[in-house]
């Protein structure tokens, strides 16, 4: 039974050191493309090929003109407190629609005449890739009829403004195409926690304390075993 423990518990560290590597590794990609040059917004042809590892912070630009009608709101936390992402759908000159977070509203202001307007602006976007969040938070469920969303799930809010096919992510705004103060541009959340090493190391000390624990037992039952 000792050296089961020992095994597992020696098994999860090397897991927790595993998952530190990776992300280390995601955090030096993510640096690397925020600071990189802004590249075009990718288009149908590539959207079937669209994945996390490849195209997440991706830094692009769009072209194109705000559409009318309603923006939506998602619930969201930030260094600023509770408030709403600004979602804006943006019909780009290649002829495709992006939805554009154009940024943060602090909860009490989010009505519309609290920011400025966009409906049928033409406008020039950098900004960050995010792929869609479908389905909703992480206790609660999008509400597409009530107006009320708790993540950023693409798909679901093109149908509800019925809007047709859209691009299967949405662009953070930089704060240079949307300084605010309302919206509020540039603030995509980009901490990434990594406690692996304590959780790895935490784990090595269970199966050290494990062995030695087995070491124990084992020289206690040899004492107590009489001669022959």
């Amino acid at each position: 039974m000792t050296c089961l423990l020992v095994l597992v518990f020696a098994g999860l560290g090397l897991w927790q050191l595993q998952r530190r590597g990776w992300k280390l590794e995601l955090t030096a990609r993510v640096e690397a493309r925020i600071h990189a040059a802004p590249v075009a917004a990718p288009g149908p042809a590539e959207w079937p090929e669209i994945e996390a590892s490849a195209y997440e912070y991706r830094r692009v630009a769009l072209q194109g003109r705000y559409l009318d009608g309603p923006e939506a709101l998602t619930l969201a936390v930030t260094e600023r407190g509770p408030g709403f992402w600004v979602l804006a759908p943006l019909r780009t000159e290649g002829g495709f629609t992006v939805l554009v977070n154009r940024g943060f509203v602090p909860e009490g202001r989010r009505g519309p005449d609290e920011r400025r307007k966009v409906a049928g602006e033409k406008a020039r976007v950098v900004g960050l890739l995010r792929l869609s969040e479908p389905g909703g938070g992480f206790l609660r469920a999008n509400d597409p009829a009530g107006g009320r969303w708790y993540s950023r799930d693409v798909a679901a809010m093109a149908e509800a403004r019925g809007l047709g096919r859209v691009a299967p992510y949405f662009v953070d705004a930089d704060a240079a195409s949307e300084p605010g103060p309302l919206p509020q541009g540039g603030m995509t959340q980009l901490g990434f926690r990594n406690a692996h090493l304590i959780y790895a190391l935490t784990w090595f000390a269970l199966a050290l304390m494990s062995a030695a624990a087995g070491i124990y037992l084992a020289r206690s039952r040899d004492e107590e075993t009489p001669a022959a």
